[in-house]
């Protein structure tokens, strides 16, 4: 599987991650760029399963600042989903402590000491039985979508950690980063380029998402 660079500048380079690739690792998504981008520096991460944009930097300051960025939650980041589960509620905003679990896994939990939070929209599409989701995480907690959309009764597709129906992938995905550094604004979008029910359901998602910003 290879690294998709989007867009590159002096500072930073924005890729788009495959689903199935780890950050760190021999054939991790870091080590992978590197091979013609020694400069590269992490600034977030996206789980193995997960595709969509990420952003490194290239220089240690660039880091320090667009990492800055990120804890100060001054980056719009947009998710894609897609459950076979109608969600309890449509809309709305999910707010609680990310707990850890069995296994790994994690909890969402009613207690507000260091609460993850997230905003979302959910769709059903027309010519399909699965449900999309648009989601604005406004922090970024370990497995946070995952055990959100879990919480609604709406596990993600393919997410076998979560109990998700079998399927070709996980359907979760980074679709787009807006953020403003060094006096410009910044708005990054990419569809998923893996995943049949991706494809299949592009229309109505594109829609859903235009109709979501």
């Amino acid at each position: 599987m290879s690294v998709i660079i989007q867009f590159e500048n002096d500072d930073f380079l924005i890729i788009h991650k495959p689903a199935g690739l780890e950050f760190h690792g021999g054939d991790g998504v870091l080590n992978k760029l590197r091979i013609n981008h020694t400069d590269a520096l992490g600034v977030h991460r996206l789980d193995r399963g997960t595709s969509g944009l990420m952003l490194f930097a290239k220089t240690k300051e660039a880091q320090r600042d667009l990492s800055q960025l990120f804890e100060n939650k001054k980056v719009r980041k947009t998710y894609i989903a897609l459950s076979n589960l109608k969600p309890r509620k449509k809309q709305g905003g999910i707010k609680g402590d990310l707990e850890k679990s069995r296994g790994g896994s994690y909890k969402l939990t009613r207690n507000m000491v260091n609460p993850s939070n997230t905003k979302f929209k959910s769709t059903k599409f027309s010519s399909s039985e699965l449900w999309g989701f648009v989601l604005n995480p406004l922090t970024g907690k370990t497995h946070q979508l995952r055990v959100v959309l879990k919480s609604l009764g709406s596990t993600i597709v393919g997410d076998e950690r979560y109990n998700g129906i079998d399927s070709d992938r996980m359907y979760l995905h980074s679709y787009s980063l807006k953020f403003k550094y060094k006096g410009f604004e910044y708005n990054f979008e990419g569809y998923p380029i893996m995943g049949k029910l991706f494809m299949d359901n592009k229309a109505e998602l594109l829609e859903f998402i235009g109709l979501s910003a």
